[in-house]
């Protein structure tokens, strides 16, 4: 098993794309007012809950209104 130590340098960009990824989710889902399926409680609760990607991914897809 590798070292945390030797693995970090791969980590931290993989962290810090996950956080502004859910930053803009975040921020997308409480300054627009209407979404293709389901309503802003629902796709705040998929993107904090899925926050590794997967809850971020779904909203643009399934949940973003299109412009």
């Amino acid at each position: 098993m590798p070292d945390i130590k030797t693995m970090l340098p791969f980590l931290i960009p993989l962290i810090v794309a996950e956080f502004a990824l859910l930053g803009f989710t975040l921020w997308h889902i409480l300054t627009h007012k209407t979404y293709k399926r389901g309503n802003r409680t629902l796709w705040l609760i998929v993107a904090i809950v899925g926050m590794e990607f997967i809850g971020p991914v779904l909203y643009f897809i399934l949940g973003k209104e299109d412009s």
